[in-house]
């Protein structure tokens, strides 16, 4: 009896087309603005942990209370012992403060940009639309946004304690102005010289690590040495000195043009035309930051 046998199953005869429902996307195109307002905006968010777990929320939100509870307990004694003046001034505030500035800016930046690196996502925010100067634009305004908030918002319960307890409203008004715009420029140096440092490695903690020892040293080194120079009755090299820590860059700026009191040994601050020089240096290092950012993230997009 013969037996019959099936006939022999090409590969191609298994092939199946599935529609599985995929359809091209036909919305508005928001373009790179949009994406570049959206890093901003998720880049300062996380800043202060929102959006992210408990555990991210604790650390920024601690230093921000540390930084307003000094400028509360200020305003409460001005307020009962009915004082003419605020204990510290508007421009003297970040300076005094700079150690949790700068414990903001090592613990910030890394978050800010050392994931991105560590878990080679960069490349795929340039793919399209966002290209590098959106990448590089967006995270350093959202830390120098970030950082603005934590050195501004003191200065603003300082302000409105000083007008509870009835001190002049002229003078206030103008101490507070010229706060803002030292905090200003601090936060927009700050933030370069943090992510720069930053952007070195993909290590959050080597990230951390070398921010707080580039703020720390470096002024540091220039105290020691302006207090060497005044030892010496140099006060000329007391000025030039300060030009090498960003700390001091500020309270140079500051005491050259805001009418503040200089932290430097003896009081002696910059003169004017010394002050011009303060200025284009930080204004120029602020520039050198975004530069280098630039530089680095053209590489690491490749």
């Amino acid at each position: 009896m013969a037996v019959e046998h099936p006939a022999p199953t090409l590969p191609g005869d298994q092939t199946r087309i599935h529609n599985i429902g995929y359809r091209s996307y036909d919305g508005p195109r928001l373009g790179r603005a949009y994406a570049r307002r959206s890093l901003y905006s998720q880049s300062l968010r996380g800043a202060y942990g929102l959006g992210r777990s408990v555990k991210s929320k604790v650390l920024p939100m601690l230093l921000f209370v540390v930084m307003c509870v000094p400028a509360a307990i200020m305003v409460a004694v001005a307020v009962a012992t009915k004082a003419t003046a605020l204990p510290l001034e508007y421009t003297r505030y970040a300076v005094v403060m700079q150690a949790v500035i700068s414990l903001y800016v090592a613990s910030q930046a890394p978050q800010s940009v050392s994931r991105d690196l560590r878990f080679k996502t960069v490349p795929l925010y340039f793919s399209r639309p966002i290209e590098t100067a959106d990448y590089v634009r967006a995270k350093f305004a959202a830390l120098a946004s970030a950082l603005f908030i934590l050195t501004a918002a003191p200065l603003l319960v300082l302000y409105v304690g000083a007008l509870l307890a009835k001190l002049d409203f002229a003078d206030q008004t103008k101490g507070f102005a010229q706060g803002l715009v030292s905090v200003t420029l601090l936060s927009l140096l700050f933030a370069g010289l943090g992510l720069v440092v930053a952007a070195v490695t993909p290590r959050r903690g080597f990230g951390i690590a070398a921010v707080i020892a580039v703020l720390t040293i470096s002024y540091g080194a220039v105290s020691t040495l302006q207090a060497i120079a005044e030892a010496q009755g140099s006060t000329d090299a007391i000025r030039w000195i300060g030009l090498f820590s960003p700390i001091t860059l500020i309270d140079g700026v500051q005491s050259a043009f805001l009418g503040a009191s200089s932290a430097f040994p003896g009081g002696i601050g910059p003169s004017t035309g010394e002050g011009a020089v303060y200025v284009l240096f930080a204004l120029g290092l602020i520039a050198a930051c975004y530069g280098l950012l630039m530089r680095r993230y053209r590489k690491v997009g490749l």
